[in-house]
């Protein structure tokens, strides 16, 4: 099985920074698409940003020049250092890939379990 574990989320002021990590464990063949996405309350889920395994990124116009997602390969991790926080940005962040477990498989999008992110103002 897969497994995508999210670190890094906390409260913090409005203004600050923080950086959330995401590692994925388990049987891995190939990991395609990288990405992050998050819930406030009461609202549905957003996507974030995401990155290829070639390293192109896409964000959400809210977070343009403000967040920045990255991935390492070689752990099987990708990363969104979020910068400028506002109040608007706190939700449940989660963090998704796209991914193959063998190579009879296809491809498909495993979640975390979500990791809170509160900014106060």
């Amino acid at each position: 099985q897969v497994q995508l574990v999210e670190s890094g989320g906390g409260l913090v002021q409005a203004g600050g920074s923080l950086r959330l990590s995401c590692a994925a464990s388990g049987r891995i063949f190939t990991i395609n698409d990288m990405g992050w996405y998050r819930q406030a309350p009461g609202k549905q889920r957003d996507l974030v940003a995401t990155i290829t395994s070639g390293g192109t990124t896409n964000y959400a116009d809210s977070v343009k020049g403000r967040f920045t997602i990255s991935r390492d390969n070689a752990k099987n991790t990708v990363y969104l250092q979020m910068n400028g926080l506002k109040s608007e940005d706190t939700a449940v962040y989660y963090c998704n890939a796209n991914i193959r477990t063998s190579r009879y498989s296809f491809a498909m999008d495993y979640w975390g379990k979500g990791t809170l992110v509160t900014v106060s103002s």
